[in-house]
C-alpha cells in the first residue's frame, strides 16, 4: 500500500504560518523553516508585550501623578495616602488624564486631599 501523506493539510499550516510571516525580512517571509521560527518567536513576544504594555502605562500614570503634585509641595506617594484616606476613588489612569490635560480639575483634587 502505498505512503499516504495528507498534503492538503500540510500546505494549509505553511499558507497560514507564511501568512503570519507577511512584512517580515529576508529569508524570514518566504522561507518555511526560518518563517515558523520568526513567527514562533514573534507570538512569544506579542503574549509577553501584552502583559508589559499594562505595566508600562502604570508607570507613565506615575511619573505624571507625581509631576503634577510636586507644585503643591506633595510627593506621589504621600498624595496617593492622602487620597485614599480621605475617600475618594479616583484610579491612576484618571489622575494622570487630569494632571496632564486638566490642571484645574486636578488642582481641586489636590486641595481637596491637602
Amino acid at each position: 500500500m502505498p505512503r499516504s501523506v495528507n498534503n492538503v493539510a500540510s500546505r494549509e499550516r505553511r499558507k497560514r504560518i507564511l501568512k503570519l510571516a507577511k512584512g517580515f525580512f529576508g529569508r524570514k517571509k518566504n522561507v518555511w523553516t526560518v518563517a515558523k521560527n520568526a513567527v514562533e518567536k514573534g507570538l512569544v513576544y506579542a503574549y509577553r508585550d501584552r502583559k508589559q504594555k499594562k505595566r508600562e502605562f502604570r508607570a507613565i500614570w506615575i511619573q505624571r501623578i507625581n509631576a503634577g503634585v510636586r507644585p503643591y509641595g506633595l510627593s506621589y506617594s504621600s498624595f496617593i495616602g492622602k487620597l485614599k484616606k480621605s475617600g475618594i476613588d479616583l484610579n491612576r489612569k484618571v489622575l494622570a488624564d487630569l494632571a496632564m490635560n486638566h490642571p484645574e480639575a486636578f488642582d481641586a483634587v489636590v486641595n481637596k486631599v491637602k
